[in-house]
């Protein structure tokens, strides 16, 4: 079984999917992307993030095109443009930006205690922070 496999199967196991639409669209990424040169652990991780939902996925896979047609070997260009993009989201999204932006330099995220987030936009960053170690793991 090859690693993106075994890490598909692995988050499935461990119930980290929101449900089938998470599943599928982090699936399709995976599948589509995981072989491209620019393709990390901290990449892998952004994908589980982006698909959460369908708003995220879309921004996913239109920069992830745009870096195959490119023909990107990192993801350096990507993470140049995290902080700008961080920077314009309103609250929660951009303690998201940045939870990707940390994915991309392979560092450590703590949520600040006092960032005024609703508690869905709360689990779903630690439920990145999850499935990240367990990427980590395998």
């Amino acid at each position: 079984m090859n690693w993106k496999d075994r890490c598909f199967l692995s988050l499935d196991e461990e119930k980290l999917f929101e449900d089938s639409g998470h599943r599928t669209r982090f699936f399709e990424l995976l599948d589509c992307y995981g072989d491209y040169p620019f393709f990390t652990r901290g990449l892998c991780k952004c994908m589980y993030l982006s698909a959460w939902d369908e708003e995220h996925f879309a921004i996913m896979l239109e920069t992830l095109s745009a870096m195959s047609l490119g023909r990107e070997t990192d993801t350096e260009d990507m993470r140049i443009q995290g902080d700008p993009l961080a920077e314009v989201q309103p609250d929660a999204e951009y303690y998201v930006y940045q939870l990707s932006n940390s994915f991309l330099d392979n560092c450590t995220f703590t949520l600040p205690q006092n960032a005024k987030i609703e508690p869905e936009q709360r689990r779903i960053i630690e439920q990145a922070l999850k499935a990240a170690a367990l990427i980590d793991s395998i």
